[in-house]
């Protein structure tokens, strides 16, 4: 292991670390938003070893967001590969870590990536720039499924240059190449098999992850796969007959394998291509024209435009904490990649989901540019590329074959050194102005979303609310918020100590006591009284 291997794996640590930290500091390790809610109710559910339950009674006043009830049963609208995966942790006491151990991971990966393709010092640089990254942190630091999507990205990305790598580096051998190697036939031929070898497990491994991408976030593997899948059209036409048989089989196994997610969907529906999103919002679509979306024309290229925009515009800052300049780096980047086929379509990854979402009706900007942070890496790896160019230093690719990166000019040279201690100076100037002032204010500014905090929670966990179990608890309140903060103490089968309920209430007590006949009914008012229940409606906190 290098030098350059060993600082990337103690930032891989340092991302666990952190990301661990702005969970359990900054969002407390509870959900916030309703994607987080519905997604750890999928988890639970399927930590029991089930993918639907049977509808509860007055299913509406048993509320929990993006969780619809068909045809007698209830289940997520979501995919199932991130709340697979959430289960796991559920069921290892765990379910805080997952999320900063796949940060970690996609640290890593960033810097393999790098190294593959531009050297060491950029990807390096990657990997601190992914560190240090706001934007990164506020997501890993959620229950949201961007941090699988990121691994699962590299991932693919990775084993689909390993598998084609051989097949690429003999194109471009020269003449002498050539020569040298039919002298060297014999003696490489056990290599060439090895590497053959290689090249179908990279693309086994390809074809694999892809598929669990697509049955975990299938918009946005479509738009990671786009770029790499024009790559892959010029393969089967100009590759040689060993690549193209890799090629086919990504395709076949990722296909076979994104299946499941019909699979799915018949299960819970017994119809496969039924969009489940519809079935909680029947104008949650994908495309243009009336019907999509909630505006009166429906979804539109101007709202596209608007909602790309402001995508744009948040990642400006929240990229780097670079306030307005985080892109600064990515011009000399592109230019440093000009001549490297591959990091170019790396890097343009990241603009495949930006077009591909401006498809979608709704923008996301609350924790960045959220729908684009699977293709992370686009801009991490060409901003580190732009960095190393104007810096002047010198990154050699870790494979002989690919372009090297440009490595400034002579030492001797004084206005060339000024120009490496000016750029060197100016990046730790802005690595620490980040880290300082943008990075601490941007978390702080997470703190209690909507409200939502562990404090909410603490009434249910005092001597007193214990005595009460089981119960079952009518939340009064006027926000979603204030009742979906407690569904993190309740289980999807309505058989936690407390179980809660929330909406008009004029009559429900006595449905609840003949559902539940062997809990107590309560009510709770968070706001006015949050450490008292009452047995029956408080005339002056509410009607």
């Amino acid at each position: 292991m290098s030098r350059s291997d060993k600082l990337a794996l103690l930032l891989s640590f340092i991302a666990i670390a952190a990301a661990y930290l702005v969970a359990s500091r900054v969002f407390e390790n509870i959900p916030h938003l309703e994607d987080e809610v519905a997604y750890v109710w999928q988890a639970k559910l399927m930590a029991a070893g089930k993918v639907t339950i049977p509808t509860p009674i007055e299913p509406k006043k048993f509320l929990i967001p993006f969780v619809v009830d068909y045809n007698g049963q209830r289940f997520g609208k979501y995919p199932l590969g991130w709340p697979a995966l959430l289960a796991v942790g559920i069921k290892l006491g765990m379910r805080e870590w997952v999320n900063p151990l796949l940060a970690g991971l996609a640290v890593w990966l960033t810097y393999v990536l790098g190294k593959k393709l531009m050297g060491e010092v950029v990807g390096g640089l990657a990997a601190l720039l992914t560190v240090t990254s706001p934007f990164f942190l506020v997501n890993v630091g959620t229950l949201l499924s961007h941090a699988l999507g990121l691994v699962l990205s590299l991932g693919f990305v990775l084993a689909w240059w390993g598998m084609v790598e051989k097949d690429e580096g003999e194109g471009m051998k020269d003449e002498a190449g050539r020569a040298d190697e039919e002298n060297r036939r014999k003696g490489e031929k056990e290599k060439r098999r090895d590497g053959e070898g290689m090249g179908w497990l990279a693309a086994v491994t390809a074809g694999l992850v892809l598929g669990v991408f697509a049955i975990s976030r299938p918009f946005t593997a479509i738009g990671v796969a786009i770029p790499i899948g024009f790559h892959g059209l010029y393969l089967l036409i100009r590759g040689s007959l060993e690549v193209r048989k890799r090629v086919l089989v990504v395709g076949i196994i990722a296909l076979v394998v994104s299946l499941l997610h019909l699979l799915w969907q018949y299960a819970a529906t017994g119809d496969p291509l039924l969009n489940l999103y519809t079935l909680w919002w029947e104008y949650d679509k994908v495309g243009f024209g009336p019907g999509i979306g909630v505006g009166e024309n429906g979804h539109t290229l101007r709202q596209a435009w608007i909602n790309t925009k402001q995508s744009l515009r948040v990642g400006y800052s929240d990229l780097f904490g670079w306030p307005m300049i985080s892109w600064l780096f990515l011009p000399f980047g592109v230019w440093a990649a000009r001549r490297n086929r591959r990091m170019l379509v790396a890097g343009s990854i990241y603009v495949s989901l930006l077009v591909l979402y401006m498809g979608y009706w709704i923008g996301a900007w609350l924790f960045g540019p959220r729908y684009q942070f699977d293709g992370l890496y686009s801009l991490t790896l060409l901003s580190a590329a732009g960095m190393a160019w104007l810096a002047g230093w010198r990154s050699v690719p870790e494979n002989r074959n690919s372009p090297p990166a440009e490595s400034g000019l002579s030492p001797t040279d004084n206005w060339r050194k000024a120009r490496a201690v000016g750029i060197t100076a100016l990046i730790a100037v802005l690595f620490l102005g980040n880290l300082i002032f943008y990075l601490p204010a941007r978390l702080h500014s997470m703190y209690g979303l909507y409200e939502m905090t562990e404090a909410r929670m603490a009434p249910f966990l005092t001597p007193e609310a214990q005595a009460l179990v089981p119960a079952v608890i009518i939340v009064h309140g006027n926000r979603w918020t204030d009742y979906g903060t407690l569904l993190d103490l309740e289980d999807p089968f309505l058989a936690s100590p407390f179980i809660f309920t929330f909406g008009d209430k004029s009559t429900f007590p006595a449905v609840l006591l003949e559902t539940f006949p062997d809990r107590g009914v309560y009510h709770y008012y968070m706001d006015e009284e949050p450490f008292r229940f009452y047995t029956d409606r408080v005339p002056e906190f509410g009607p």
